[in-house]
């Protein structure tokens, strides 16, 4: 039996999905966390807990836990593992791209370095060291980023320099380091689509295209509809994908799943992200390939080395909204569920934050209200699905856990 440890940070959403993908592939399983899970004292030795924002001390970890128990596989689920699980699979000798290489994806700077010096299409971008004013030179409106948060929390765009003094200062308080640095980039107009895709031996398959219907213009850039397959034409779509291929080349990715951003604007492709990770959140679940096989088996596959042959997606169309929250407060409830579930072309409704906990819109908060999930016969019905459910959700925030209204 091959034996993976899966990387779980305690704010992860996706913890059933690739435990439940282990499962179906009879993988023994180690389930390692920032903090100690629930489930702990049932796993035993098969339970570890990993200093994650200390990745070469969390690997040294792994590894001596290895020597009681060998590896087959170490796979991050989120961005907060993968330089551990990069780490720590090169020293066992595991299937991984060079730790330099996901380094590179945690560190916004340094990504955009890489890039440009592969002449790979990005925002022109500046270094905003702590305690300076704002470089200049590539004009305005701009956007304004913390280098190693993700999930756009902390992501703001500025029309000019006065407000982007204001920005960079609240940008600090959202990281907590009133010192760190930041990244400044030309604001890249156009429609934004995601990649998602898989590496092996340095070669990218392109999994899925998702366009994003919904205008990401700022000031925040809080993310909703997501729908595939793409409706770009053919040679905008091939853009996109030797945009992607190149930007993991440039970082010197090889191996694992891959999630891009890019913008399109007049038929020219700009790379904004890529990270060394899946897509985030309960997204993967509008995803299918083969005869059913989920993406986080298909990750788990290609980590043990075990056949990944039928990468092709389903035929249908399919899509996931993540559902904004509103405003600041208390969840107190989400009515119309069933009304949304109802709507022709629902697939599915998870809302992900409990009665009486607190919750925060972007750019503070790194939490969505649940996801909708859809499919339909074309993009255009999956889209319109969404839509309809998510009108019938009447979400109740309120100021205190007493259930006060908030003003």
């Amino acid at each position: 039996m091959q034996r993976v440890l899966l990387i779980l940070p305690s704010a992860t959403y996706r913890a059933h999905d690739f435990t439940q993908a282990a499962a179906s592939l009879g993988a023994d399983l180690i389930v390692a966390s920032d903090r100690r899970q629930a489930m702990s004292e049932f796993l035993g030795d098969r339970a570890l807990v990993l200093p994650l924002k200390r990745p070469e001390d969390a690997a040294q970890r792994v590894v001596e836990h290895a020597a009681k128990l060998p590896l087959d596989a170490v796979v991050a689920v989120d961005d907060q593992g993968v330089r551990t699980a990069a780490l720590a699979a090169r020293r066992l000798g595991l299937k991984t791209s060079d730790p330099a290489a996901v380094a590179r994806t945690r560190d916004k700077l340094a990504m955009r370095e890489a890039l440009a010096q592969a002449g790979v299409p990005q925002p022109d971008f500046r270094a905003a060291p702590a305690g300076q004013a704002l470089p200049d030179g590539i004009g305005y409106p701009v956007v304004l980023k913390p280098l190693g948060l993700s999930a756009s929390r902390g992501v703001i765009r500025a029309d000019e320099p006065q407000q982007a003094e204001r920005v960079a200062e609240r940008i600090r308080a959202i990281v907590g380091d009133l010192d760190v640095p930041l990244l400044l980039e030309s604001f890249v107009p156009g429609e934004e689509v995601a990649v998602e895709g898989l590496l092996r031996t340095g070669e990218l398959e392109p999994l899925a295209i998702f366009d994003k219907p919904d205008p990401l213009d700022g000031p925040y850039f809080e993310e909703t509809i997501y729908v595939t397959p793409s409706r770009k034409p053919a040679a905008v779509v091939e853009a996109i994908e030797s945009t992607t291929a190149a930007a993991a080349r440039a970082l010197g990715l090889t191996e694992g799943p891959i999630h891009a951003e890019l913008r399109v604007h007049e038929g020219e492709v700009t790379l904004l992200e890529i990270a060394a990770r899946s897509i985030g959140g309960l997204c993967s679940r509008a995803l299918r390939f083969g005869a059913g096989v989920s993406l986080e088996e298909v990750i788990l596959r290609h980590a043990l080395d075990l056949p990944v042959d039928d990468l092709s997606r389903s035929d249908r169309a399919s899509g996931v909204m993540m559902l904004p929250i509103p405003k600041r407060g208390v969840m107190h409830e989400v009515r119309g569920q069933d009304d949304a579930r109802a709507v022709p072309g629902i697939a599915g409704l998870e809302i992900s934050i409990a009665r009486g906990r607190p919750v925060e819109p972007l750019p503070e908060g790194d939490r969505y209200l649940g996801f909708l999930f859809a499919r339909g016969e074309s993009p255009e019905q999956v889209e319109q699905a969404l839509r309809a459910a998510h009108a019938k959700l009447d979400v109740d925030i309120r100021a205190d856990a007493d259930g006060r209204s908030a003003a």
